[in-house]
């Protein structure tokens, strides 16, 4: 753990980029005794990453539109029937609003989850997630082709054309015709450039999905596809520093870092 010391004059500093900086601001918490049409509702209504779920006093989980599409849509369930307790993400991590960003870089590589309940004095102030640890390094906007595979297990699956449109040593943002689910782990492929050799990058999709009431039915859901977010995951140094250097020289110089 960081000396205390240490914290405060990394908080101090003006240009060091914060939790409280980045995070969506308000959770909301539900019990676990919801269902889940109830939650796909709230969590469109309320345009959050996800629901804070309180089952008992100390037991915490997370509902996404990830957990809503992989267990309740694609398993054929009616969603009416199904309580959130039973289908939540667990654990919960948490982190301080004060906290830097690689910490919170370093907490869910660790953890293993694109998801951070940020907390003031242990108190849910906010969410994290890796998406907004994608935005918080500079990204260049481009138009560079590329092909994502996905991973099965350690096979390479089905290939899929894609195109570039924000680039980022932490991720890209890709335009994609296919649906890629959320969590799906993928193989990005593309050239910085025509004198470089291609890079291969191992990524996680993340939640890039909406579940919306079908029009005129009770119960039903559905998803509907958003741009695809892809976070890094494994780069190796050498292929982050071609990245840093690439963005860095491509960004507009009116470019205001702030």
């Amino acid at each position: 753990m960081a000396d205390k010391g240490d914290h405060q004059q990394k908080a101090a500093d003006h240009q060091t980029i914060l939790v409280a900086h980045m995070m969506t601001p308000g959770v909301v918490q539900i019990p676990g005794d919801v269902s889940v049409t109830e939650a796909a509702s709230l969590l469109e209504r309320e345009r959050m990453p996800c629901l804070l779920v309180k089952d008992t006093e100390s037991r915490f989980g997370l509902m996404t539109p990830t957990d809503i599409v992989k267990k309740v849509v694609a398993q054929g369930l009616e969603p009416d029937d199904i309580e959130v307790r039973t289908i939540m993400t667990r654990p919960v991590q948490f982190i301080e609003y004060d906290r830097v960003m690689d910490e919170a870089s370093a907490l869910m590589m660790s953890a293993g989850t694109p998801i951070l309940i940020v907390t003031k004095q242990d108190q849910p102030v906010g969410v994290l997630t890796a998406r907004d640890l994608i935005l918080s390094p500079k990204r260049c906007a481009t138009n560079i082709s590329a092909t994502i595979s996905v991973m099965e297990g350690e096979r390479v699956g089905a290939e899929h054309e894609v195109a570039i449109s924000q680039l980022s040593h932490a991720g890209a943002k890709v335009e994609s015709s296919a649906l890629l689910l959320p969590g799906t782990k993928v193989l990005v492929s593309f050239c910085l450039s025509k004198m470089m050799s291609p890079l291969t990058i191992r990524g996680t999709v993340l939640n890039n999905l909406r579940v919306e009431p079908v029009s005129g039915t009770t119960g039903s859901l559905m998803a509907a596809p958003r741009g695809v977010e892809i976070q890094f995951v494994d780069l190796s140094p050498a292929d982050q520093s071609r990245i840093k250097a690439w963005v860095l020289a491509n960004l507009p110089t009116s470019f205001d870092p702030s």
